[in-house]
């Protein structure tokens, strides 16, 4: 699938919280926030996602547009977005924000997952991946912001956690750190 699409334009391959997350969800319009040069973005359109990509590199924006024309790609529009912002216009049955919230101006945190929040479709999916700084696993990486022990779990309270946990993992660069990796579903109402 999009493996050989990433592999072509010298990309890593989705993260496989992205994976996992594609094999329950069905295809509707995703939002991939900080999507770098699309990795993620690219394997859910295969998926049959209609997915808007954005991040605030322009770089990395336009590699993934030209990737796009390249490859024929109709149903992914990448766009210059500074995350911080929490302005989303549009709803989404599918935010994902894998390893981006630990890059964000800290005080505006809050404000970007009340943003994703209410701007996921009732019955829709957040999925968020974040580093961790606890007094058992300090954070060896000296990100901008990083997550408390139970400090997402509490920002979803009222959603279906489909998977939570906060476990010990490993940067691409070979850092061990803790991460907090959550599937939420919205409330149907």
């Amino acid at each position: 699938m999009s493996a050989d699409i990433n592999s072509r334009h010298g990309l890593n391959p989705a993260h496989s919280e992205v994976i996992e997350a594609g094999e329950i969800i069905a295809p509707c319009n995703a939002l991939d926030m900080g999507c770098s040069n699309g990795r993620n973005a690219l394997y859910l359109s295969q998926l049959g996602f209609n997915v808007t990509a954005l991040d605030n590199n322009h770089d990395a924006i336009n590699m993934l547009r030209q990737i796009i024309s390249e490859e024929g790609i109709d149903n992914i529009e990448a766009r210059v977005y500074d995350i911080n912002d929490a302005e989303l216009s549009d709803d989404y049955g599918l935010i994902a924000c894998t390893v981006t919230l630990m890059f964000l101006n800290p005080p505006r945190v809050d404000a970007v997952i009340e943003n994703m929040q209410s701007h996921t479709l009732p019955g829709g999916y957040n999925l968020i991946v974040c580093a961790m700084d606890t007094n058992e696993h300090p954070c060896p990486v000296p990100f901008p912001f990083t997550l408390k022990a139970g400090q997402l779990r509490d920002a979803y309270d009222g959603w279906e956690l489909v998977k939570y946990n906060e476990d010990v993992g490993t940067m691409h660069n070979g850092a061990q750190l803790q991460f907090a990796t959550m599937l939420a579903r919205k409330p149907s109402k």
